[in-house]
């Protein structure tokens, strides 16, 4: 028997990092699988997807040709760049306002600030359109935009914050000592130092934005669509264009591009700083 549980010991661990390793290559797996099933079918020739015939880049090139997907594309850039500009500027000024407040209070308001981001997207979607409705405003791009501003706003909030708590709390009183008055210091001093939480907050409103259907298919009207709905519509009419996998896949390679740059800006300046 103790031989049994000396080897078992020494079994035990490796078992452990065989079955790790597994776990971690099929979360891999039902993660990245469908992104590489879509970058192969944007460069199928084969319109239908079911069989792959030859590489061919056409599919790029009927982004820019079919109208109604390049309208969809432009308008889901439209909402995401406004959108998260806003966003971006009204969550880091309430993430501002929230961390000057006392403990309860903080904690009341990031209730507040949590709901619409555990509520789940159709009741958000549902409640914001029975409140369009209520309103003199007309459905369509007006309106998805402030449902997109509305959602992304919890998410700002919730990334700037936890750099806020890490600041010295006499930064501001040392700022206002040296003659800024408050917004003077929000400006030269705080922002300046919360800036990557600030583009990372602007990087999560933006994919929220882009990425959204429910939300937004609840919020528009008068024909304005994004890349989602115009999918959505298409799928039940059977006239579903390969050329959304093109466009697909650019956002991906982008979101590549973009992280990647982030990190070796990063990677520089802390390198730098340790210099």
């Amino acid at each position: 028997m103790n031989i049994i549980e000396k080897r078992w010991k020494h079994v035990r661990p490796i078992l452990y990092k065989v079955v790790v390793i597994l776990l971690t290559v099929l979360v891999y797996f039902m993660v990245y699988f469908p992104i590489l099933v879509i970058i192969l079918l944007s460069i199928n020739e084969s319109e239908s997807g079911q069989t792959f015939t030859a590489l061919s880049l056409k599919w790029y090139a009927e982004i820019f040709r079919n109208e109604r997907l390049l309208t969809a594309i432009i308008n889901t850039v439209t909402i995401a760049l406004i959108s998260t500009v806003v966003a971006t500027i009204v969550g880091t000024l309430t993430a501002i306002g929230i961390s000057s407040l006392t403990k309860s209070r903080r904690i009341q308001f990031m209730v507040l600030n949590n709901i619409p981001v555990i509520n789940p997207d159709i009741v958000t979607g549902l409640s914001l359109m029975l409140v369009f409705s209520l309103l003199p405003i007309s459905f369509g791009m007006p309106t998805m935009l402030l449902a997109h501003i509305f959602f992304s706003i919890p998410f700002v909030v919730l990334t700037v914050l936890p750099k806020l708590k890490e600041l010295d709390p006499n930064l501001m009183d040392a700022a206002l000592d040296l003659g800024c008055n408050y917004f003077q210091g929000v400006y030269k001093v705080i922002i300046p130092s919360i800036k990557t939480s600030i583009i990372a907050g602007a990087l999560i409103a933006f994919t929220m934005s882009i990425d959204d259907f429910v939300i937004s298919y609840f919020t528009t009207g008068n024909g304005f669509q994004n890349v989602s709905i115009w999918i959505y519509s298409r799928l039940g009419r059977r006239t579903f264009s390969p050329a959304v996998y093109a466009y697909n896949t650019l956002i991906v390679f982008v979101t590549i591009g973009v992280l990647g740059y982030i990190n070796i800006r990063m990677n520089v300046r802390l390198k730098g700083e340790k210099k």
